[in-house]
């Protein structure tokens, strides 16, 4: 396809992406009528320097990006993703899709080297989670909130201290793991497998101890890896929900009402973590940091899913400190005692918004009383200070002595 010389920039693609990677952007939009924009920090920034972009444009990106096999496809079903690395600098996960007629691209940036926990900050309870020999372990929160940097991060502790073979699909692969103690197969929906479900299936064929599943999409997927947790795997996964309870709510409720005693009854032996988390950005405008609801299976939480009750688990989790649990309303309270957000992104990001805004006037409170008391301590030692300055030295007395 042939580029006007005004946009022959396009061409230049790669080279917005490693500025992007440069900057720490999380993601570059490519759209007709308007110039690329990148998200930085959560916030989207015009790319300077670039052209208008033409249909033309971002048709010819989109061939670019795409095989023969995939470009046909698109004819007919116009929505693909592709994974892809740009030379040694970062990977792309990458979706095109038609906007109004017209063809649009959005590339997410996901850094070649797999960050840690400790890098990421994250909750120590979740190398404990980790580390469990079994379960169903559920990471969830909106798009664009880092689940898949969580679950890569947590994969990466696996890979280093445990020696067993990790099976992940993925749809498109997005972090690129090495093996270090463990054996890593990555499987791509599309290229590697045709479908999540067979892939699931034939996995437990392979000998894996841990499964990654990209996302849990339907209801057979969830059933599959139900079943893993169930026969002795560890089992990851996505959902789009925001809340612990929230994602039992929508597990129960994908199954007729006839089924889900059943469920509940699976749910409740199977799930070991639900993992809900936001992205809220940093105070010192360095960035974004993650505060994560964690809720741990306990006999308590699991009697509460056997029973059919998701909504009572708040409760649960909110006085599991023991456990390494913490609501989201909490996650943020300490992130902001910690001064890493303020009150404003903690409100905006709140579990609970009236619960949030008490919690916020009571640890202001309590700190505003420190700090008087504090000032009237230094006043008193000013004042003892003072005191002791103004006072005359003692005069010893005078000996007596007969001559």
């Amino acid at each position: 396809m042939q580029v006007g010389k005004e946009t022959a920039m396009i061409q230049q693609w790669q080279e917005l992406v490693i500025h992007g990677a440069s900057i720490k952007a999380s993601d570059v939009f490519w759209k007709p009528g308007n110039i690329p924009y990148l998200r930085v920090k959560g916030v989207i920034e015009p790319s300077e320097g670039w052209p208008t972009l033409t249909p033309q444009d971002t048709e010819w990106l989109a061939r670019e990006l795409m095989s023969e096999r995939q470009w046909n496809a698109f004819q007919d079903y116009p929505e693909c993703d592709v994974g892809m690395t740009v030379g040694d600098v970062c990977r792309l996960r990458i979706n095109i899709y038609r906007e109004r007629g017209h063809i649009a691209v959005v590339m997410r940036i996901i850094p070649l080297k797999v960050p840690t926990i400790d890098e990421l900050g994250l909750p120590q309870s979740l190398k404990d989670i980790a580390m469990r020999p079994q379960g169903l372990i559920l990471v969830t929160g909106p798009t664009g909130c880092g689940k898949s940097t969580t679950l890569a991060a947590m994969l990466d502790h696996i890979n280093t201290h445990r020696r067993a073979h990790i099976l992940t699909i993925e749809d498109p692969i997005e972090y690129v793991h090495t093996d270090k103690h463990c054996i890593i197969s990555q499987r791509e929906v599309g290229i590697d497998t045709l479908e999540f479900q067979d892939a699931l299936k034939y996995g437990m064929r392979e000998s894996p101890d841990v499964i990654l599943v990209g996302e849990m999409r339907d209801q057979a997927t969830f059933n599959t890896c139900m079943q893993a947790a169930e026969t002795g795997h560890l089992v990851f996964s996505t959902v789009h929900t925001t809340s612990a309870a929230e994602t039992m709510e929508r597990i129960i409720n994908m199954y007729p009402p006839h089924e889900r005693p059943q469920v509940c009854m699976r749910l409740s032996r199977s799930l070991a973590a639900v993992l809900s988390q936001s992205l809220v950005p940093r105070k010192d405008a360095a960035g974004r940091i993650a505060a994560i609801e964690i809720m741990v299976v306990t006999p308590t939480i699991q009697k509460f899913i056997e029973e059919g009750k998701p909504s009572e688990v708040y409760d649960a989790i909110e006085e599991g400190e023991h456990w390494g649990m913490q609501t989201k309303n909490q996650a943020l309270m300490k992130l902001y005692a910690a001064g890493i957000i303020t009150a404003e992104d903690a409100m905006f990001y709140a579990g609970n918004y009236t619960e949030m805004r008490q919690m916020l006037r009571r640890f202001d409170a309590e700190r505003a009383d420190e700090r008087k008391q504090a000032e009237a301590e230094a006043a008193r030692a000013r004042k003892r200070a003072a005191m002791r300055q103004r006072r005359p030295p003692a005069t010893p007395p005078q000996s007596s002595g007969n001559n």
